[in-house]
């Protein structure tokens, strides 16, 4: 192969991220091929044993990870057949790099969203206990990014806590999807040679296999789905950032965050800059971009397996990454900022914010909707002009 072609194709410096699933993998295959017979309990003992050193000896980095392979699949099997020969060779009865690839994925992804949901369990406790600290401090709730009624803090917490519970049932309902092993499938058709794919479903806590074959090397969807999800995460990752940006201005004032997450302004003294909250609602834009990628890359493939599918990794890797970077921060802000409780109160009082409370009473005394609409309204502009609250307002009104 021309040296720039396997510049071009290769993957390992990418796809090393698989090294433990795919030796995961490849080790619960060999002992499979021992149980049937394909090859002896002898050899199979030898290749696990064997895999297990090559692990221990890239993550100390004994070797080099470079473009002298095409990937991660390929550099294993060739430290295997380097450390005991031709019963190397054997490891690959039975199947090929592409349900190889696609076991690895399903592994990857599966560790991964255990991980991010535990993330997201922590942030829900945080905003939960948040929520019970605050749920007796009023504040202005904004519509349009204006006064609207009177929230309580506590009351905001739990509506982010309502998203982040709605994404840890998503990838709980995700997973239920996509735990199905495709080892077993092949290139595209499946082996004739007697091999065991419940076995290795089972050793590697799958709740089945995928039994069509040609769908278990070409399915993809569980990835596009993960992307989803974890844009959704961020999605909500983001308006929670935005929130507290806004807040922490002078001019809204309603918080003030932690030196230790904040930084300053290699030329201003005199600023704090909320730069953890700026880069999460900034990487949410990655996570977007990722999930539109691989609905690209997936869209005009024709069944089963294409090279373009080698595409589905960098973008993953990166999401997964950045989500779980993000998670692991936001807790830790969340407990260590200041909520300026009696501003929040102040602004709740001093807004009309108390408007559509009157318009509601004027309602139950049977004054019809729109005319106690127009009412309200024209006490409301009265209150500006008069520089009064709605209350006094209404005192006035009451004493005519």
């Amino acid at each position: 192969m021309d040296s720039r072609v396997l510049k071009f194709t290769t993957s390992l410096i990418f796809d090393h991220i698989l090294l433990e699933y795919d030796i995961a993998g490849s080790k619960v295959h060999a002992m499979m091929l021992g149980k049937q017979h394909l090859i002896s309990e002898k050899e199979a003992d030898l290749i696990c044993k064997a895999l297990e050193e090559i692990l221990v000896e890239i993550k100390d980095k004994k070797y080099t990870v470079d473009c002298e392979f095409e990937d991660i699949h390929m550099l294993v099997e060739s430290l295997l057949i380097g450390k005991i020969g031709q019963v190397g060779k054997k490891l690959h009865t039975g199947r090929s790099r592409n349900d190889q690839v696609a076991l690895d994925l399903r592994l990857y992804t599966r560790d991964a969203s255990v991980k991010i949901e535990n993330l997201l369990l922590i942030l829900l406790s945080t905003l939960n206990s948040l929520s019970k600290k605050h749920i007796e401090d009023k504040m202005p709730g904004y519509t349009h990014l204006q006064q609207a009624q009177i929230i309580s803090l506590g009351e905001y917490f739990i509506a982010y806590a309502n998203m982040f519970e709605r994404d840890i049932s998503r990838i709980k309902d995700w997973r239920k999807r996509m735990n199905f092993s495709p080892l077993g499938a092949g290139a595209i058709a499946g082996t004739e040679l007697p091999i065991d794919r419940d076995f290795v479903a089972n050793n590697l806590g799958f709740d089945g296999i995928v039994k069509n074959t040609i769908d278990a090397v070409s399915d993809r969807d569980y990835i596009i789905e993960l992307h989803s999800i974890l844009a959704i995460i961020m999605v909500h990752l983001s308006r929670l950032a935005e929130d507290f940006i806004i807040w922490a201005t002078q001019e809204f004032s309603l918080i003030s965050i932690d030196d230790a997450f904040a930084t300053g302004s290699s030329l201003m003294p005199n600023k704090k800059n909320p730069d953890v909250l700026e880069l999460i609602r900034g990487k949410s834009g990655r996570i977007f971009g990722h999930l539109m990628a691989i609905l690209t890359v997936m869209k005009g493939l024709p069944l089963s397996y294409n090279r373009d599918m080698q595409e589905d990794k960098e973008g993953l890797f990166d999401s997964i990454h950045t989500t779980i970077s993000c998670l692991e921060l936001i807790s830790p802000l969340l407990e260590n900022i200041y909520f300026n409780t009696n501003l929040m109160k102040e602004r709740a009082e001093s807004g009309y914010l108390d408007a559509t409370l009157i318009l509601e009473k004027l309602v139950l005394e049977g004054v019809p909707f729109r005319e106690a609409h127009h009412i309200v309204g024209n006490m409301v502009k009265s209150a500006i002009e008069n520089k009064c609250s709605l209350s006094e307002i209404m005192r006035n009104k009451k004493s005519l």
